[in-house]
């Protein structure tokens, strides 16, 4: 209060507004807009545009006004999409000023008053109570029973219990239980504080700050499309170049001749197809993860989850099933485990592998009655799901006295005494069905082994073993499990108050439950999967070291007995080049800030890991942005998260993260195919030209034509590709590496190959016809269909991309390969008879046999294709 030049009596009026002043209102500034006009602009600065413009430019030069239109249309509609579909780190700090309180209770001028919370200011003393909304950070002065879901800010599933007890200034934002902050919500009891911070110097307003400063990273198929543009840039640039020269210096072409060969060579050798499959293989991936419960806002997060070396998890509810579930309870002679998960009644409850009935062990059915009748909680079934009315620890143990058959109807509640945090413990007084009165108490352990003296054994009560029961705690606490206490004492008859002095000693101890927040069996299986796949899992979570390295161990996350856990304590310590040393040796942090998840995910990065990471509050919001993929909860999330996420798990499971990151390699080998499919016909074609050029022959194809192929190619045989299913074994690979090209060395042999073979086929083809006195139309028209046909037997080269194609599976699994031939058919019949497309193209009808001599040839290269790939095997590619 010092500090504050303040008072418990608040401040005047006059001292309130002249701070007002000073500090500014309570609320976060609005970030620096970029106008409509320049968002929508910015979506064109990307490779897959600047690609298409270029054809639509080389379409306008050859007068091809309609197809210069479907390209412009495309460019736009792709930049609509991403300007919508994007969400914008403006739109994620506006879900976080939603978070904000909209007025407070205020002690001002010796009065209480309600104020608007944008008027409060530092030194102002603040009442705050349950269902309320904290409107800044405060320091607590008094408390009753403060209990303050602070989830979004610290990850942790249960109410922070909150007292005025001063804390460690060192201490970690989950450990500060004298402070609340802006933005969180009080679950139970009142408090009063002093106001110690307002607007952007809250802990909601670093994290807006996080926020604004953490840079997206680009995909890992941007960043290869955007190198694979540049590389094939520069290739066409220098090629044409020296074809131009040759043809003047050499052939002695015409202006006019050069022009319309460098057209032709350029609108040959640009892969105009490539945005629209790209993006066609995007959006059908969207469609597929929505159905495995994944809603992309991102388009390239569709593949991205596919090349992740790295997912940073959350715990609570994503990995576990944020439904806390009683699993041992221990009395004086017995251990006995509980079945069942979550808040549904299903269940029983076991010794030695055996049902129990609670009523034939006296000192069992003791505990459940205890932890029953004080107790608050109830569940109810909504939809066909349980859920918890109450703290979910007692709907915990209100699920065990389903489980048990006990509903404590003949006891009724008498008084009770309230959960407080200084007590930390709950008592009741009920009446017996014989006439007595029971005070029952439930709590922390400890604070019940000080009041107890005696202790139940069966229908034999027995002087305490503290020994006994203090190791036990402990066994359970190491396994992760969070410990709560039973015991009794009788009251005097007539009794109808309770107070804690009423069971200050003398109480008879019970037993103890282990609770737990339980895994997802689904997600154990899933990280089961990510470790085959090579991909490693990070647990980040705000809750303690203990818990979180008990539930790793039981995740499969670590398969150390004693992993090494790292504490927001110890990342405070650590500089960030230690911390990178070191990042990738630990599975578990426990305790963390935002700014501790922002560290972990860039020191990630820096070591060249391709990083997923999951959230649901607000706290997760800056990790997400910095990551390569961010992955928010659907369910959970807060809408600050949902924002800047990629991706959004509708059912906020782990195992939905394995299964996109599953159809994100689908979705990247189907990209390649179509890569590698596509750039051998631009080869193919663009090497006719070259050919033609450098030994002065006539051109064998028309650029109008080389559109034609282009076009049907295109629309056809490279969407079939799209379609095609995971290949098999496709999780039990490893990550591709951040560092690979799009298109390898390898690939880059194949794509030499198939275009020498494809274009050496259709000079062959066109000198055949040219030879047998076809005329040039004829001969070019050959040609053409010969590319076509060439194209087609690649495209079950492409089906699997190192596996051998000669096989049955190769006509099955994927009917729209079939479709989309059909269709190339259909469209190269009317390219070669009706008179129409021969005006159009300059085409002519060709006689059965060159049909005949396109078809052997397109087998021949669909078997020299098939002996490289072979041979690539053999050398391990």
């Amino acid at each position: 209060m010092t500090e504050l030049d303040s008072s418990p009596a608040g401040l005047d009026s006059t001292e309130a507004d002249a701070r007002l002043t000073r500090f500014g209102p309570n609320r976060l500034p609005a970030p620096r807009r970029k106008s409509l006009l320049m968002r929508f602009i910015a979506q064109f600065n990307n490779v897959l545009i600047y690609i298409l413009i270029a054809a639509a430019v080389l379409k306008a030069i050859l007068g091809e006004w309609v197809d210069f239109a479907v390209i412009m249309v495309v460019a736009i509609i792709n930049s609509v999409v991403g300007f919508l579909q994007e969400g914008k780190a403006e739109q994620a700090l506006d879900g976080i000023r939603k978070s904000l309180s909209l007025n407070a209770r205020a002690r001002r001028d010796g009065d209480w008053v309600n104020v608007d919370a944008q008027a409060l200011v530092p030194g102002d003393v603040v009442r705050i109570g349950s269902g309320d909304r904290v409107p800044a950070d405060m320091r607590l002065l008094a408390v009753t029973n403060l209990g303050v879901d602070e989830a979004a800010l610290t990850g942790e599933s249960l109410p922070a219990a909150k007292d005025v007890a001063h804390v460690d200034p060192e201490a970690g934002l989950g450990d500060r239980t004298s402070m609340v902050y802006s933005g969180t919500i009080v679950t139970s009891g009142s408090g009063t504080g002093v106001v110690t911070a307002t607007g952007s110097a809250t802990e909601l307003g670093r994290i807006q700050t996080l926020i604004t400063e953490a840079k997206g990273i680009d995909t890992p198929l941007t960043r290869k499309l955007t190198q694979f543009g540049r590389q094939l840039s520069l290739l066409i640039l220098g090629i044409a170049a020296v074809m131009l020269v040759t043809g003047r210096l050499i052939h002695g072409f015409s202006d006019n001749e050069l022009i319309s060969a460098g057209i032709s060579f350029a609108v040959a050798a640009i892969p105009e197809g490539l945005p629209a499959v790209v993006t066609i293989t995007l959006a059908l991936g969207v469609q597929q993860m929505a159905r495995r419960r994944a809603i992309v806002r991102k388009l390239p997060a569709v593949e991205a989850l596919g090349a992740v070396d790295v997912i940073c998890s959350d715990k609570t509810g994503t990995l576990t099933q944020n439904e806390m579930t009683v699993r041992t309870v221990c009395i004086a002679q017995h251990d006995y485990t509980v079945s069942g998960t979550g808040y549904r009644p299903d269940g029983h409850i076991e010794c030695d592998g055996r049902p129990t009935v609670p009523a034939d062990d006296p000192g069992l059915a003791a505990l459940i009655a205890t932890m029953t009748l004080c107790n608050d909680a109830r569940l109810t079934e909504v939809d066909a799901q349980w859920r918890v009315v109450g703290e979910p620890t007692e709907g915990a143990l209100r699920a065990l006295a389903v489980k048990a058959g006990f509903d404590g109807a003949d006891s009724p509640r008498l008084a009770e005494l309230p959960f407080e945090s200084a007590n930390k413990f709950m008592v009741t007084l009920n009446a017996a069905p014989g006439g007595d009165r029971t005070l029952h108490v439930k709590g922390a352990p400890d604070r019940l082994l000080d009041r107890s003296t005696t202790q139940l054994r069966g229908e034999v009560t027995e002087p305490l073993d503290r020994a006994y029961w203090e190791a036990r705690i402990d066994e359970l606490g190491d396994q992760g499990l969070r410990v709560l206490a039973a015991a009794r004492t009788g009251a005097p008859a007539g009794a109808d108050t309770v107070t804690a002095a009423d069971v200050d000693d003398g109480l008879e101890f019970l037993g103890i439950v282990g609770i737990v927040d339980p895994p997802r069996p689904e997600a154990v299986t899933a990280i089961a999967n990510c470790h085959s796949a090579g991909i490693g899992v990070k647990m980040i979570t705000g809750d303690h070291g203990g818990t979180a390295r008990a539930i790793a161990r039981e995740m499969g996350i670590t398969t150390d007995p004693n992993p090494k856990v790292l504490t927001g304590a110890d990342l405070q310590a650590m500089s960030q080049p230690a911390l990178r040393d070191m990042v990738d040796e630990v599975d578990i942090y426990a305790r963390t800030s935002p700014e501790h998840k922002l560290r972990i995910v860039s020191a990630l990065q820096a070591d060249g890991k391709t990083v997923a990471m999951t959230g649901d509050g607000v706290n997760d919001a800056p990790a997400l942005t910095r990551a390569d993929i961010g992955v928010a909860m659907g369910i959970k999330g807060t809408e600050a998260t949902k924002e800047v996420a990629g991706i959004v798990l509708a059912d906020d499971n782990f195992a939905t993260i394995e299964r996109a990151v599953e159809e994100g390699r689908r979705i990247y080998d189907n990209i390649r195919k179509s890569v590698l499919f596509l750039l051998p016909t631009n080869g193919s074609q663009s090497l006719v030209i070259l050919v033609a050029i450098l030994f002065g022959f006539a051109l064998p194809l028309q650029p109008v034509q080389i559109l034609w192929v282009n076009t049907v190619t295109s629309i056809t045989l490279s969407l079939a590709l799209v379609f095609e299913r995971a290949e098999p074994g496709i999780m039990a690979r490893p990550p591709r590496s951040a560092n690979r090209s799009l298109v390898s060395l390898p690939d880059v042999s194949m794509i030499a190959l198939v275009s020498v073979l494809v274009a050496g086929a259709s000079v062959s083809v066109f000198f055949i016809a040219q030879s047998a006195g076809y005329p040039l139309p004829v001969a070019q028209t050959a040609a053409v269909n010969m590319l076509v046909m060439g194209q087609l037997a690649f495209l079950l080269n492409c089906r699997f991309l190192t596996a051998s194609s000669l096989r049955p599976a190769v006509f099955r699994g994927n009917p729209w390969i079939w479709r989309m031939a059909a269709a190339l058919i259909a469209l190269q019949l009317v390219f070669v008879y009706t008179p129409f497309m021969h005006t159009w193209f300059h085409s002519a009808p060709i006689s059965p046999r060159g049909w005949a001599i396109a078809l052997v040839l397109a087998t021949v290269i669909f078997l020299i294709v098939e002996a490289a790939k072979a041979v690539g095997r053999r050398l391990g590619y």
